[in-house]
């Protein structure tokens, strides 16, 4: 549909296929991106879902669209640079389409120990910037920013100790519920 008029684009099948082309390309640009946020674009865009599924197999066949492969970059990325543990993750992972052998196979790397090393690094922050907070609200505060990032209660509990032993700081944590 033409966004002024609101009426259908008439175009050739030729024509379609380019613009679908196109409008993946400028998509993939910017960043990688899954087959199904691809088929997003192109459905909101009103391309033929045939012309959507035959460009989109193409650009597979071609390596420029990998599900498993923009699944493994996504995990190491936001794991590194957001902390976020292997559910939050997986979850993400879902929402952007990526079918759930893959996700598994792509968290699988996420090691237990990675996510209280995060977990911890991040506890330390917010326990420093959290200075001169009654100790137990500051302790609840840190639990409420870990269990947002994704992690178990045993791990927020963890990481809470770990950095306050390595603040020097004495633990006030008590032993929480089982899940957040």
């Amino acid at each position: 549909m033409n966004r002024r008029s609101r009426k259908p684009v008439e175009r050739s099948r030729e024509e379609w296929y380019a613009f679908a082309r196109e409008a993946v390309l400028r998509r993939l640009d910017d960043r990688a991106r899954t087959r199904h946020e691809l088929a997003d674009a192109l459905r909101g865009k009103e391309v033929p879902s045939d012309v959507a599924a035959a460009v989109l197999d193409r650009f597979e066949e071609l390596g420029l669209v990998d599900d498993a492969d923009f699944a493994d970059q996504w995990v190491r990325s936001r794991q590194a640079s957001r902390g976020l543990s292997r559910r939050a993750l997986s979850m993400e992972l879902r929402r952007k389409g990526v079918d759930e052998e893959t996700i598994a196979r792509s968290t699988a790397g996420v090691s237990e120990e990675d996510e209280l090393e995060a977990a911890t690094r991040l506890a330390v922050t917010r326990i420093r910037a959290g200075r001169g907070v009654e100790s137990t609200r500051l302790t609840r505060r840190v639990l409420a920013a870990l269990a947002r990032k994704g992690y178990s209660s045993q791990i927020c509990w963890q990481a809470i100790r770990a950095a306050q032993r390595e603040l020097g700081e004495e633990e006030t944590a008590q032993e929480g519920p089982e899940e957040i």
